[in-house]
């Protein structure tokens, strides 16, 4: 009688896993207030770059960076990436390498693919 009273009320092994995977994972209110700092933080670094007007180069790698930082702090603790299983974080993180590959392959082949253009399509027809 005791394993099932120990079950309802939550207390043992097998019951507090149970009560704990109904009720879900609660996180401390600490780390949502350290993520809004932090996003807070990133977003003022990404907006000082455009007041102090970097150019070129180093303004885009700037903002790419902050804003990948950011986007990875949303997912992470937001979406609770941290705490779920790796499929799930394959599911998430898969799909923009792929495309981050592609972009890759096309700017290996852009120049291979202009000077095919200039060849063949800038022949005199006569």
């Amino acid at each position: 009688m005791t394993h099932a009273s120990d079950a309802h009320t939550g207390h043992g092994a097998a019951g507090g896993m149970a009560m704990r995977h109904e009720e879900g994972q609660q996180h401390p209110i600490r780390l949502y207030l350290v993520v809004w700092i932090w996003l807070f933080v990133l977003s003022t670094f990404s907006y000082l770059v455009d007041y102090f007007h970097l150019q070129g180069l180093l303004r885009w790698s700037l903002i790419l960076v902050f804003m990948t930082l950011k986007a990875g702090l949303i997912v992470a603790v937001f979406m609770h990436m941290k705490w779920e299983r790796l499929a799930l974080g394959y599911a998430i993180l898969l799909p923009p390498i792929a495309v981050l590959i592609f972009v890759a392959i096309m700017v290996l082949e852009a120049d291979n693919t202009l000077l095919s253009r200039l060849q063949f399509f800038s022949r005199d027809p006569g």
